[in-house]
């Protein structure tokens, strides 16, 4: 009796797939806290003629980091790379409302 093994390539790209998509802790609630700054008026993620407002941007994600560093006592570079990656996403997607 010969053993044989058995290899699924779905299951493999499933499982590599899940790796890269794994949301670092606290993304969600900085995300949250840059769109409630572009929503009251604090900061603009986007500019009237479409382009990004990169210091807005910028303004948004210092304001998210220190809150982050706060709550999970993380470095300040840790923290920026959290709330950037979220101020970004959630420029990218008012950006994409605006235009449709």
């Amino acid at each position: 009796m010969s053993s044989r093994r058995s290899f699924s390539w779905s299951d493999a790209k499933r499982s590599l797939q899940a790796d890269r998509l794994q949301v670092p802790a606290g993304f969600l609630g900085a995300r949250g806290r840059v769109e409630a700054a572009a929503r009251l008026g604090k900061v603009a993620l986007v500019k009237a003629d479409g382009s990004f407002d990169r210091a807005g941007i910028m303004r948004a994600a210092s304001e998210a980091a220190t809150a982050h560093q706060a709550r999970f006592g993380c470095s300040r570079g840790e923290a920026m790379s959290v709330a950037l990656k979220a101020a970004w996403q959630a420029a990218k997607t008012t950006r994409a409302k605006a235009a449709h």
